[in-house]
């Protein structure tokens, strides 16, 4: 896989590929001396995720339904593992995930919403449909993509209204949302072939290799664990999560004595700069509402534990 495609299918919407606040990038008007707002943490964005649910379960047990909230992960377990990974005790710890990926692959599995509206009747399940998201009357919002197409998202019932009182206006939230998302694929191509990024990534590499990691990039050494793992199967899960855990601390360590996050975020905050100044507009707004979400988020749900 091209470093182009690791960063756009890893980098997140609101901190960037590197993990970490993003910069200020997105193409700021000239003469502009604003700041920027601030992009969320993950640690913010999870809080706003769960205040969204439990608005949800509140308004459909007005409904007369019961809807689960899912925090069966803490907060040390929800850590998003982005493209530069350099927390070493981190790693330690969990390795890339992987365990903590299985876990949450087994919630998803037993699916207890899914199990709960099977349950019920016919009618009650159309009913809970209606409930949850408006049913076949929800409205339909659409949001544009940088990169050409559109994606749609139907909106209404218990989902709207949770929305609602956390962005204000979850049209707006979805379109922009969605544009910068899709940010990267305007630059991706010429990140991938920065100097100073591919100067940085060559850095990571060659520590690695002293480490007994012969790996060119961050997702050549994650895809080798996973690779691994799936190899020595479940038998040999002890081994194969030791192996997963020394990558990982190699690739943490490695991140940060080349200082791979700060190079990726400036790079990425570079090009972001030069775009049209319409997705700079988008970004302060989607970061606005974002932090809005959050200061009503913590009124509603403690942070995870």
């Amino acid at each position: 896989m091209s470093l182009c495609a690791v960063v756009a299918a890893t980098a997140a919407v609101t901190t960037g590929c590197a993990g970490g606040d993003g910069g200020d990038g997105g193409g700021r008007a000239q003469g502009d001396s604003r700041p920027r707002p601030k992009a969320l943490t993950w640690q913010q964005e999870l809080r706003v995720s769960d205040a969204q649910q439990r608005l949800t379960s509140q308004c459909m047990k007005r409904h007369g339904f019961t809807y689960w909230e899912d925090r069966s992960l803490t907060l040390e377990e929800s850590r998003p593992v982005r493209y530069v990974q350099d927390d070493v005790e981190w790693a330690r710890k969990y390795g890339y995930g992987g365990r903590i990926d299985a876990k949450n692959q087994k919630v998803r599995e037993s699916n207890p919403i899914g199990t709960y509206r099977q349950s019920l009747t016919p009618s009650r399940r159309a009913a809970f449909d209606v409930a949850l998201d408006g049913g076949d009357d929800a409205s339909m919002l659409t949001a544009p993509l940088p990169g050409g197409g559109e994606i749609r998202k139907r909106l209404g019932g218990c989902t709207e209204e949770a929305e609602q009182k956390l962005y204000g206006d979850p049209a707006e939230w979805f379109r922009t949302s969605k544009v910068v998302a899709g940010l990267n694929s305007l630059y991706g191509e010429d990140l991938m072939k920065d100097r100073q990024l591919t100067t940085a990534l060559r850095a990571w590499s060659r520590c690695m290799k002293k480490a007994g990691q012969p790996y060119k990039d961050p997702q050549a050494a994650r895809d080798a664990v996973r690779v691994n793992t799936s190899r020595l199967g479940e038998a040999r899960a002890d081994e194969a999560f030791a192996a997963e855990r020394k990558t990982a601390v190699a690739d943490a360590t490695c991140a940060r004595d080349t200082s791979l996050r700060a190079v990726v975020s400036a790079r990425e905050t570079y090009y972001q700069d030069r775009l049209p100044d319409r997705y700079g507009k988008d970004l302060d707004t989607y970061r606005q509402l974002g932090q809005q979400a959050y200061d009503r988020a913590v009124r509603i749900v403690p942070e995870r534990d």
